[in-house]
């Protein structure tokens, strides 16, 4: 079984033919919401992708939250670990441009209740065996915590070092399995403009210090990884994206599904590249996420 800790948002999206620059107002052409947070994208990708998944997290008692909680719902997530906060449900603030490129603001309100007592709960009611998610929109301490719970129960942690935060080199060399894209990757390695030769040696030395599975996803490039001691790489799908929020979300939760169905692992990076690619065809993040039969036809 796989359990997501993690974060809770309601997307606000806003489209406009071009990204503004700083100071500049620019004209929209749309507007939509849709249930997101890095968190409940994972949990319900893992759960289209065909995983057994509870997300433990937390949503406020405004009326976002139900909304944040729907499509998860309907894929039958379980959300028993899910708790009421006394702050307002978290918020995604996005803005897409006609290149499928985005900006993205998040607001954490209720994901900032989430604590160590949290982190500490959630492992428990999990199996040796298990596998937990988590990303970096819930508190630095729950992250770590969850990180160090899971390692005394022999529970498989993935970690997407995502958002870009201050911990997220430190709590990214903790988990078993840490995803990142090109820009996550450089600050994991402490380089900047790295080429494909230099990402390739830095992966080979951050895995021969921490002895971790790393996953480098390169946008229509595909991914690289590094596990147990050789390279892999897979291809998405070429595409015209429409929207790439959620994408990596995607990526992760059907790489989590996919490893947890028993898929060797070129067969579980191959998967959840296709899965990513599929979710950029549609606008939003949990609403343009693949259901497994999509991406099985496509591989």
């Amino acid at each position: 079984m796989i359990t997501v800790f993690g974060s809770i948002n309601m997307d606000l999206i806003a489209t406009t033919e071009r990204l503004p620059k700083p100071g500049e107002t620019v004209a929209g052409t749309g507007f939509s919401t849709a249930a997101g947070g890095k968190g409940a994208n994972q949990a319900l990708a893992a759960t289209r992708a065909g995983a057994s998944v509870r997300m433990a997290g937390a949503v406020g008692s405004d009326g976002f939250a139900e909304g944040a909680l729907a499509l998860m719902k309907q894929a039958g997530t379980d959300l028993s670990r899910t708790k009421i906060a006394d702050e307002p449900t978290g918020t995604a603030h996005i803005l897409v441009g006609g290149d499928g490129e985005n900006v993205i603001v998040v607001v954490a309100s209720a994901n900032g209740t989430v604590d160590a007592q949290d982190a500490v709960a959630t492992v428990e009611a999990m199996a040796a065996g298990d596998t937990l998610m988590l990303q970096l929109e819930i508190p630095a301490l729950a992250v770590e915590k969850a990180l160090v719970s899971a390692r005394q129960k022999g529970v498989t942690s993935i970690m997407n070092i995502a958002p870009l935060t201050a911990d997220a080199a430190r709590l990214g060399r903790m988990a078993d399995i840490v995803v990142a894209n090109e820009t996550e990757f450089e600050l994991l390695a402490g380089r900047d403009g790295l080429s494909a030769d230099e990402r390739r040696d830095a992966m080979t030395r951050l895995h021969g210090e921490t002895k971790q599975t790393i996953i480098v996803t390169l946008g229509a490039e595909g991914v690289i990884a590094i596990r147990n001691g050789a390279f892999h790489e897979a291809k998405g799908l070429k595409i015209e994206p429409v929207d790439t929020v959620g994408a990596g979300d995607t990526f992760c939760g059907y790489l989590a599904a996919s490893l947890d169905a028993g898929l060797d692992f070129d067969a579980a990076l191959r998967r959840a590249a296709v899965a990513g690619s599929l979710a950029c065809l549609k606008p939003g993040a949990q609403p343009a996420i693949p259901l497994a039969a999509e991406v099985d036809a496509r591989i």
